[in-house]
């Protein structure tokens, strides 16, 4: 796909909010998935894979060549986190088959998942947890921080509610790990890496329509941290209606895109000059600023450019979906 890519005006608006990092882990258990390990966990630092393990190779490995810097301060590091998992990974398979009896089922693909982790914001020190899990694609239950007390949405999740909350200790030592230990965890990894996770890349904006009477997209692609802002103004004011946004999207390098798409069926070609897209990057002081010229939008039936644009060819990567950790039995 051809992109047409202009050089930004910057200006200085410093609306962009402040970056909250975050440690994730998602399990996943699985049963009558052919092909497919029963139990897989991922594990997460900004959106940034640290940690893989499955019921195959029933190993806790590193995805990221800092991640080895761990074994400098605990040299057991990993076999510790192999043996945890393991342990997850029997309770796990007891849980997913109690699920299948509450629910009445017997044979077919059954899911049973957790989330688990925490965030940090390195500025205000503001800090928060969340753990909650899920049965074939819906919300069974949650944790509720404040109370230590378990969510449950549906009749099902009660009597594990009930059962749960009877293990006071066990909610308290959540409480702790996701207030405390994993906030520890957290800032250890973002320190190991630093020079991946704490870098900041700058994107290419450029402005497409399909068709004259199509909405003109502003694309965003090749950012990093993903804590962006992506709007579109009028006069100098964000705009709220006629624009749509999507979803910040994984490129395979590591980095991320999005788009926000702007409705110019009722605008007046002498009103173009009032509109710009702007996209605002956390800890960055300068926005880029492109504003709406048809002269620089890059169609699917020609289009013109100046001396100032160029063009550039981007591969539109999706995001990977990531297998979503249980934590004691149903």
């Amino acid at each position: 796909m051809f992109i047409l890519k202009c050089k930004p005006e910057f200006l200085f608006v410093p609306l962009c909010p402040t970056v909250r990092h975050s440690l994730k882990y998602f399990y996943t258990a699985s049963s009558g998935v052919p092909n497919f390990p029963e139990f897989v966990v991922v594990g997460l630092v900004d959106d940034v894979q640290i940690v893989h393990y499955d019921s195959n190779t029933q190993r806790a490995e590193p995805k990221q060549d800092w991640m080895e810097k761990v074994t400098a301060d605990d040299p057991q590091y990993w076999e510790k986190e192999t043996q945890r998992f393991l342990g997850d990974q029997l309770v796990f398979k007891d849980s997913i088959e109690t699920l299948k009896k509450l629910f009445s089922q017997t044979g077919g693909v059954h899911t049973y998942q957790n989330m688990y982790g925490c965030e940090w914001d390195d500025e205000t020190g503001d800090t928060d947890g969340i753990n909650q899990f899920g049965y074939d694609g819906e919300d069974f239950i949650a944790f509720d921080l404040r109370t230590k007390t378990w969510i449950a949405p549906i009749p099902q999740a009660v009597i594990t509610k009930h059962k749960w909350e009877r293990e006071a200790g066990t909610n308290e030592r959540w409480k702790n790990y996701l207030t405390q230990e994993c906030i520890d965890w957290l800032k250890k990894y973002l320190d190991y890496g630093r020079s991946t996770l704490l870098r900041t890349e700058l994107p290419s904006v450029s402005l497409l329509q399909k068709t004259p009477s199509s909405p003109v997209t502003c694309h965003a692609s090749g950012f990093y941290p993903n804590k962006i802002m992506l709007f579109w103004m009028r006069d100098g004011e964000e705009l709220y209606e006629d624009v749509d946004h999507g979803e910040i999207l994984h490129n395979h390098d590591g980095t991320f895109q999005k788009s926000v798409e702007l409705d110019v069926s009722s605008v007046k070609p002498e009103d173009w000059g009032r509109y710009s897209c702007v996209f605002q990057l956390s800890g960055v002081n300068e926005d880029i600023v492109t504003k709406l010229d048809p002269d620089v939008i890059k169609t699917n039936w020609g289009y013109l450019f100046n001396s100032e644009c160029d063009v550039l060819i981007i591969n539109l990567s999706s995001s990977l979906s990531l297998f979503s950790h249980a934590f004691g039995s149903v």
